[in-house]
């Protein structure tokens, strides 16, 4: 098969979760022998063509704006020239695959243009990141992901959590959405350059100080305003012997004077953005990984914990405990509550027996559900089903 690719994100360009899931993946369908050709946006100095891992690379210049969402018509408006291009003069495709919405309007342009079908994959909703459409902005975006979902010949998402969530946000028909995982390379985080673990620790702790972190965005619905919450009863419990390390880019100030008037600002620690070579580091002299979320329809951090060999504290929203399977891979606790969550970290912190349990069965549970090799299998499946209903039509 022949597949065109979209996305807005692919490395060296990371956002969120979608540049490694893209990234991760499409190696898997050329290994089976499909063609991918992936357009991008350009990103510092990455080339504007280059072969990764056989995927053909097209990233096209994007004229800037001031506002986001200018600055995704014109993506589009690049995407879908290059997209043209690439399938009049490189013969038939078979399929188009679009990740979110940012990406859907080239991809139903191409799609009505070259009668192929649309393939997509909606990795999270605006309904679910705010729990409903609250304004022009929302709606806007809301708008465009039922549109894709509606164009898309089949929708695939990450979770069972999420299959709810199309069929209810976006009125996707149940027999339309298909539920294929994310996986890791956890091969990515067993390969560390020698390093004295003891002086690298002392950056952020004491010696008799357990670590406990979180990583990821700095955003509300990340939930980290309720790991502070949660610090003082694990503080007291532990005698004070634990430090919070938060790490990721963005805004901490409120964070910040949330930990000043919680009176915990001396034990915690806000690291700002993180290089994953550091980070990798970092996961091997930590105690315990926190993931508070409020909104999370899959959870891509666990799956870097648990091959990092790192416990994992996580709330009971979206698809988490479809990932983490409670008392066996991680601990699960109640969503937007701090006492649920200082129960699970210091469940965590306390036994250590416990703790290496979860950590192997974690590790196991990423052969087993979460392979790209077989994630890929998967979707290739997929693929061949449109591919066959799409001889049956005449469009």
């Amino acid at each position: 098969m022949k597949i065109l690719v979209l996305s807005w994100e692919f490395p060296p360009r990371i956002v969120g979760g979608i540049a490694r899931h893209v990234g991760e993946l499409y190696p898997e369908l050329v290994k089976l022998g499909h063609s991918v050709y992936l357009i991008t946006p350009e990103f510092g100095e990455a080339p504007l063509y280059e072969e990764v891992e056989g995927i053909k690379i097209h990233r096209v210049p994007v004229a800037q704006s001031h506002d986001f969402f200018h600055w995704i018509v014109n993506m589009n408006q690049s995407m879908g020239k290059q997209g043209g291009k690439l399938m009049s003069e490189e013969g038939q495709f078979d399929l188009i695959h679009a990740h979110d919405w940012l990406v859907g309007d080239a991809a139903i342009a191409l799609k009505h243009t070259f009668k192929v079908p649309l393939i997509a994959t909606i990795h999270a909703t605006e309904s679910g990141r705010h729990n409903g459409i609250h304004n022009q902005t929302q709606s806007y975006i809301h708008r465009k992901e039922n549109k894709l979902a509606f164009e898309a010949w089949r929708v695939i998402v990450c979770t069972n959590y999420m299959r709810l969530e199309i069929e209810r946000s976006l009125h996707s028909p149940w027999d339309k959405i298909d539920v294929i995982y994310n996986g890791i390379r956890p091969e990515k985080k067993q390969h560390h350059q020698q390093f004295h673990k003891q002086d690298f620790r002392r950056q952020f702790a004491e010696d008799y100080e357990k670590i406990v972190y979180y990583v990821g965005r700095m955003t509300y619905e990340k939930g980290i305003f309720l790991l502070l919450n949660a610090a003082p009863k694990v503080l007291l419990e532990m005698g004070g012997k634990v430090k919070f390390v938060i790490i990721g880019g963005g805004n901490t100030d409120r964070l910040k004077k949330q930990a000043w008037d919680l009176g915990i600002w001396d034990r915690c620690y806000f690291t700002g953005f993180m290089a994953d070579e550091y980070l990798d580091k970092f996961q091997t002299i930590a105690d315990c990984a926190v993931f508070p979320s409020l909104y999370e329809p899959f959870g891509i951090v666990a799956l870097e914990s648990f091959a990092a060999g790192v416990p994992v504290v996580v709330s009971n929203t979206g698809g988490f405990p479809e990932v983490v399977q409670h008392t066996r891979t991680g601990v699960v606790t109640y969503v937007n509550n701090p006492d649920s969550l200082a129960w699970g970290i210091l469940e965590v912190l306390k036994n250590h027996g416990y703790c290496q349990w979860l950590k192997d069965n974690a590790y196991e549970d990423l052969e087993k559900r979460f392979n790209w090799a077989k994630i890929g299998k998967q979707t290739e499946r997929v693929y061949q089903q449109v591919v066959k209903e799409r001889k049956l039509v005449n469009w």
